[in-house]
């Protein structure tokens, strides 16, 4: 294993000289700086991450919680978590997978221990309970998700409710009059999940600015869940001509469902799903559907978390005021704009025929 006083002599520096171009500590002539750098690369110098955490009071490492429940649907946090994973490793970062749900336990001991340096927090609630340890201990932290109060933190995420306008904003272009809604597992709501309370918000309110009956409920995404909440639409609000999905599996049995019953895909009945693209595309009808962008999240939040690191702690390369005007762009709000995809699975209502 090469080592730190090999790398010196090497460049023909001191020892010390390479340890202040590893922190940054010094300032060092671009001169040095870039034959430490050469040397450091021709001899696979890695630094013992220990002592390197020691030395500088920090672990590079990034805490990403992301507690994996049975009733959300975990291949789409799994891809934002390769995003967090994959940009964290392009700017000299490790990622520390918590899964659980320990909630502000979990916080305190990975923040009080010094393991990591900084926290992303995903499944965020309307009042998430983790929210007070982050503004109590002051560990910076970046949320993809986004709380009822956000007031002085960071927080990425799609614009949810924006989402669920959209959705109505198309059906009701189309002529739809009556919309159900086929929302998250009960137990999203019960915990109100943030981005399954906003895109019901920006339902509610466009239905209601278009003078459109809307209906919600919540669903498991088995077969049998499905028809259940099927038949009860069907029961409550038998002028429904469009359907919302907001639960990726859910969307293959309702598909199958509606073929089952007779009612084809759009012309009986049109179906608009928020999900990821691969799931709208791939599906057995193409479906019309406002995507989920996983990847952008995750390599944002990263992005937003180095800016808040950079300012703080002074890192190479971001100096004087530039290191405020960091902090201040990466404290706040980031929503991104949702994007509706038309496919095959959206059109106009059905003539009802006959007059009155």
């Amino acid at each position: 294993m090469v080592t730190l006083v090999e790398v010196a002599r090497h460049a023909g520096v001191s020892a010390s000289t390479v340890s202040y171009v590893l922190s940054g500590k010094r300032p060092i002539s671009d001169l040095t700086r870039q034959r430490v750098r050469a040397s450091i690369e021709q001899l696979g110098y890695q630094p013992h991450a220990g002592a390197r955490a020691l030395a500088s009071s920090r672990s590079r490492i990034i805490a990403l919680m992301v507690p994996l429940r049975t009733d959300m649907y975990v291949p789409v946090m799994l891809e934002i978590a390769v995003a967090v994973a994959t940009t964290a490793r392009a700017h000299g970062y490790d990622v520390l997978l918590l899964t659980g749900e320990e909630g502000p336990s979990a916080l305190r001991r990975v923040t009080g221990s010094g393991l990591a340096e900084a926290v992303i927090l995903m499944d965020v609630q309307l009042d998430d309970e983790r929210l007070p340890v982050l503004r109590a201990a002051g560990p910076p932290a970046v949320l993809v998700g986004l709380p009822a109060d956000p007031t002085g933190l960071s927080c990425v995420d799609l614009d949810f409710a924006a989402a669920g306008a959209l959705c109505v904003e198309h059906l009701a272009g189309l002529g739809h009059r009556e919309i159900a809604v086929i929302g998250e597992s009960p137990g999203v709501y019960a915990r109100h999940t943030g981005f399954a309370e906003r895109t019901l918000r920006g339902l509610r309110d466009r239905a209601e600015e278009r003078g459109v009956g809307l209906l919600h409920r919540p669903c498991e995404g088995s077969h049998d869940a499905v028809a259940g909440v099927l038949a009860r639409i069907a029961d409550e609000r038998p002028g429904v001509s469009a359907f919302v999905v907001q639960n990726e599996t859910a969307v293959e049995p309702l598909l199958a469902l509606l073929r089952r019953t007779g009612r084809a895909v759009p012309e009986d009945v049109s179906v608009v799903a928020v999900c990821p693209d691969p799931i709208a595309a791939q599906a057995s009808v193409a479906l019309t559907s406002v995507a989920i962008p996983a990847q952008e999240l995750g390599r944002r939040a990263v992005e937003r978390l180095i800016a808040v690191l950079s300012g703080r702690l002074g890192d190479e390369g971001a100096v004087g005021d530039d290191r405020a005007v960091g902090v201040e762009r990466a404290v706040g709000v980031e929503l991104l704009t949702p994007v509706l995809t038309v496919r095959n699975s959206s059109g106009p209502p059905p003539s009802r025929g006959g007059t009155s």
